[in-house]
């Protein structure tokens, strides 16, 4: 089994490899039963002194936890229960504590040698361990003097210059932006700080600024450009032009950071009075559970609305990170702005054709087009990524012929452009199709892998000359970044991203520090979920100006039941779990008189295969207008999933009410899957739509179990095992790992409960110590109609 696959938790696992010359004292005994261990969301070496941090939560509740329990908790209590922990593993260990927290999250981050975190584990009082996994801003630089004036459009294509002109602008909100540290001296920025900014926790001071000084490679922009986007107001106009800004300075130099820090980041920002937070950041852990997740949930529940980006790992299912796995934060996918679309011919010489020839990116339709304009020598520069490729060639005014791989697309524009060129051919390197990249330096044209070695042969002919024919083909509208990450979330099975807004070659502000550097005009134009999540933020700055009465679970629905529903260039409608609810439209959020909570649905799991299986559900429906509302309800989805409710629904002004409803699913007419559908709420002229999923047996990229410890006590090896779903059959069993022949089966459980469950083998087979070799200690699973062994360490005896 892959040591990371896709699955509900991290793996603490101890691949181990131990030594044992004798087994005296083993007895008998083998058992499985509950366990009481902490939750570990990490991969650990136990044979490995390196130092690691990790994050420590307690069973303590948080302070905003045990409010939202109805409990009392003080930060007092909570340093008096952290310090108590902190010295009983100072008594077995060496540790360092970092950053401490009682706000939103109870606990701190420790630095510990990864053959003493078993001590850890033993401590009462530790809930769970977390990987202080690395963030990274995810964003793509685009060349500013070449993006489309098109480009420019983002905030008023949501409807910002419509809410502005109702009067919402953002006055009085304030947003924090837990990124790279922000330029508050920027021209567009300076009017959004006052005297008190934030807070810088890489450097432990209260300067949030970019980084600035250093390799060019090391220094940031990201925190401004987000920062642009939300308030701006200047040369560049933000979503909510009058917000208060405060920065929070959590990735350092070359933009990525750890857990730790974010976590402190969110935890000041609800100390600070945030009333709205942004976070364009994230890991790849699909992972609901996870600190930072978890984190913003609290953040929520504390009433600021928290946003975050999706993640620029799509397009395939499954590959939303954290913290956009967060049950109640608002996760934003990132779209591309309408643009007309061009089919491009090539031709080189007669007989020869190049039926895959497509527009790959340009930098404005002139210049495309300008493509058309007579014959063109093109020349060949490899991959275009080293100044070797370009050595001893004249490329100006020419076509550069390239290669895909090993460089990123806008660094080989951006090279061969620098060398001359005015266009590009690039074929790909492999069998398959090559995205669409908007935004190019120069006009670049794709090819297939068998169409680029046709151009190959035509150089090595002789024939050097190139024409192309670019012909308008449509208008193609609002659509999704081929890069944004798609749900579900592993675990609560939830759509994701919630909502969608621009994320495609957005023009913002970005530091201007660098006075001999790329960026002395103080703009630049990224792309990614990181640019499309501030979008979401500045708009929930002028809903919360609009309706400061408004609760954060309001603000969210506002924004999901208004969206509009985005199609692919083809005129196919996008699933849910790429677009969300679909693009934001401000002014219909602020104006929307019916608000459905929670945006979106899921159904959850269902496993019986033999019959229809029916359950009871619902979701709320809140009339924020002073008129009485009657709502018509219709659902659509696949037809072995059928929903009976009330068809019509009446709600008095002011109140609130509960839609229930049934679901039934008929497996027997459905293979293994998930499946999208649609409650439909009509009211006069208006509708409301809400996203729903339902799965068909336990996805197959999800372990029914994950080893959480094994280890050596006692003679015994020991461990625990996390069952998600539960289990119909559960055993671990001892294999041989040379012949794989079983050789032993600690006693079952059957028909057990979702739960974590501990094990103990005394290291006999047949009532006999093991003999010399190596043997796997693997978890076997049956559930419904899935079984499956999982490994959870080697055991090798001289």
């Amino acid at each position: 089994m892959s040591k990371r696959n896709s699955k509900l938790f991290f793996m603490y696992l101890l691949i181990f490899s131990l030594v044992f010359s004798s087994f005296a004292g083993l007895g008998g005994a083998v058992s499985i039963e509950e366990s009481s261990q902490p939750n570990v969301y990490l991969d650990v070496d136990p044979t490995s002194a390196d130092l690691i941090t990790v994050i420590v939560e307690l069973e303590e509740e948080s302070i905003l936890e045990a409010k939202h329990n109805g409990n009392f908790q003080s930060a007092e209590l909570l340093e008096a229960e952290r310090q108590v922990i902190i010295a009983e593993i100072s008594k077995v260990a060496n540790v360092t504590v970092g950053q401490e927290y009682d706000y939103v999250f109870s606990g701190f981050s420790l630095e510990i040698a990864e053959n003493e975190l078993h001590h850890l584990l033993s401590i009462a009082g530790v809930k769970a361990v977390y990987e202080n996994v690395e963030y990274q801003v995810s964003s793509f630089d685009v060349d500013f003097e070449t993006v489309s004036p098109m480009m420019m459009d983002s905030a008023p294509f949501i409807g910002a210059n419509d809410a502005w002109e109702a009067g919402f602008t953002g006055k009085g909100v304030t947003v924090a932006i837990i990124d790279t540290g922000v330029d508050y001296t920027h021209p567009d920025l300076a009017h959004a700080f006052g005297e008190y900014k934030g807070w810088d926790f890489v450097n432990n001071d209260a300067d949030p600024q970019e980084t600035i000084t250093g390799l060019l490679s090391r220094r940031t922009n990201h925190g401004t450009h987000v920062a642009g986007t939300v308030a701006a107001n200047g040369e560049i106009k933000g979503v909510a032009p009058d917000a208060t800004l405060l920065a929070y300075r959590v990735l350092g130099p070359g933009g990525s950071g750890t857990t730790q820090n974010v976590i402190a980041g969110i935890e000041r920002a609800v100390l600070d009075g945030a009333d709205v937070m942004n976070l364009s950041l994230g890991n790849t852990s699909n992972n609901p559970d996870f600190a930072t997740s978890i984190a913003l949930d609290r953040a929520m529940a504390d009433g600021v609305v928290a946003v975050t980006s999706n993640g620029n790992s799509g397009p395939n299912d499954w590959t939303v990170g954290s913290p956009g796995t967060s049950r109640q934060a608002i996760s934003v996918g990132a779209t591309m702005l309408p643009y007309n679309l061009y089919s491009a011919g090539i031709f080189t010489s007669e007989g020869v054709d190049y039926p895959s020839s497509a527009v790959m990116g340009y930098p404005s339709e002139d210049e495309l087009l300008a493509l058309t304009d007579g014959e063109f020598e093109f020349v060949w520069v490899g991959l275009a990524g080293t100044a070797a490729d370009f050595a001893g060639k004249d490329l100006e005014g020419k076509i550069a012929l390239m290669q895909r791989g090993d460089y990123a697309f806008q660094v080989k524009a951006e090279n061969a452009k620098a060398h001359g060129a005015i266009g590009a051919v690039i074929f790909n390197n492999q069998p398959g199709v090559q995205p669409e990249i908007p935004g190019t330096p120069i006009p670049m044209i794709m090819t297939s892998q068998e169409d680029g070695q046709k151009l190959q042969a035509e150089l090595e002919a002789g024939n050097n000359m190139i024409s192309f024919d670019i012909e308008f083909v449509k208008e193609v509208g609002e659509t999704m970044a081929n890069f944004s990450s798609r749900g579900p979330v592993m675990g609560t099975w939830m759509i994701k991203p919630d909502v969608s807004a621009p994320g495609v070659a957005i023009n913002s502000t970005v530091p201007l520090h660098h006075a001999s550097g790329p960026h002395t005009h103080g703009y630049a134009s990224l792309q990614g979920t990181s640019m499309a999540a501030p979008h979401v933020a500045g708009a929930a700055a002028l809903i919360l100006e609009a309706h400061p009465d408004w609760s954060v679970d309001f603000v969210k629905a506002a924004l999901m039941n208004t969206a509009e529903n985005l199609f692919d260039a083809d005129g196919n409608l996008y699933p849910h779990n790429s677009q969300g609810a679909g693009s934001i439209r401000v002014l219909d959020a602020i104006n929307t008189e019916i608000l459905v909570t929670p945006g979106s649905h899921s159904f959850g799991i269902f496993t019986n295969m033999d019959e229809r299986e029916v359950r009871s559900q619902s979701f709320t429906i809140h009339n924020v207008s002073n008129e009485r509302k009657r709502l018509a309800i219709d659902f659509t989805g696949h037809e072995g999933i059928k929903v009976t409710t009330s068809k019509n629904l009446q709600i008095q002004p002011g109140r609130t009410q509960e839609l229930n409803f049934n679901v039934q699913v008929d497996t027997r007419k459905l293979d293994p899957g998930f499946y999208e559908g649609t409650f439909i709420l009509t009211y006069g002229n208006q509708k409301v739509e809400v996203p729903t999923i339902v799965f068909v047996q336990i996805p197959n990229n999800v372990n029914l179990a994950t080893w959480q410890s094994i280890g050596i006590s006692g003679g015994n090896v020991v461990g625990n095992v996390s069952l998600p779903f539960g289990a119909d059959v559960f055993d671990v069993r001892i294999r041989s790992e040379a012949t794989g022949e079983l050789l032993r089966v600690i006693p079952s459980g059957t028909n057990l409960t979702a739960g974590t469950y501990g094990i103990v083998w005394d290291m006999t087979v047949n009532e006999e110590a093991l003999a010399p070799g190596r043997y796997q200690v693997i978890a076997y699973v049956k559930k419904g109609n899935r079984e499956q062994e999982i490994i959870g360490g080697t055991l090798n005896v001289n």
